[in-house]
């Protein structure tokens, strides 16, 4: 099963999507990986991550209604699939296996 497990930006952008919810488009889930994961990525690397993790089933999308500030262009939401949330669990739980025990990191994160 380790074709099964998610690299840290397929991670970390299905959890930024599951975050933002119904808002979850390229820019909302750029800044939620900016605010809350500290991680500074590309706008194209998140719409190039979204793409592969549509292509495996993970997410899906569909377009909003177009918008004059856009300049008439609709923007593309995604939503995690059922799918996408066993892929965050079953890689959750390998990395929490990896970690328990480890005595240099016991006690609170800093």
């Amino acid at each position: 099963m380790p074709g099964d497990l998610l690299t840290d930006l397929e991670l970390m952008t299905l959890l930024a999507v599951l975050r933002r919810r119904e808002d979850a488009y390229g820019v909302t889930i750029t800044r939620e990986l900016e605010q809350t994961a500290g991680r500074s990525v590309a706008l194209a690397v998140v719409y190039a991550t979204l793409t592969r993790l549509g292509d495996r089933g993970l997410v899906t999308h569909w377009y909003g209604d177009p918008t004059p500030e856009r300049g008439g262009r609709a923007k593309k939401f995604f939503e995690v699939t059922a799918l996408g949330v066993r892929r965050i669990r079953g890689t959750q739980r390998a990395l929490t296996s990896l970690w328990v025990g480890l005595p240099e990191l016991a006690g609170p994160a800093v």
